[in-house]
């Protein structure tokens, strides 16, 4: 079992920045996977971000590539996304989480979440 607790959600206007931390505790091990995905109203949860542990290697959705940053730090256990140039349209409800493999990152097959922190971003 892996716990995942997501913080440094909140509100900013567009072009602003936030950074999110995930910090996982459990049965975690180096070989997992790790992503972050966010959910606005009335929409489907989607992919945004994902890192392989061991080898931190990192995917990214289109719509944020070049505007977000995943990150790791092994230490602490835990995984950031740096977001610059918000745009309202990244509002969302954003959720961490990890998977027993560093295969198929881009995807919604993972096996722990987070409980998700609001990120709100004003035009």
């Amino acid at each position: 079992q892996v716990q995942l607790v997501e913080s440094g959600g909140g509100s900013v206007q567009a072009g602003g920045s936030l950074r999110l931390s995930c910090a996982a505790s459990g049965r975690f091990y180096s070989t997992y996977g790790m992503g972050w995905f966010r959910q606005a109203p009335g929409k489907e949860r989607e992919f945004v971000a994902g890192i392989a542990w061991s080898s931190k290697r990192t995917y990214y959705a289109d719509s944020v590539k070049g505007r977000f940053t995943i990150s790791r730090d092994n230490a602490k256990v835990t995984v950031y996304l740096q977001m610059n140039s918000l745009k309202p349209g990244d509002t969302a409800v954003y959720y961490c989480a990890t998977k027993k493999s560093s295969d198929g990152l881009a995807t919604l097959q993972y096996d722990y979440w987070g409980q998700g922190t609001q990120v709100t971003v004003s035009s």
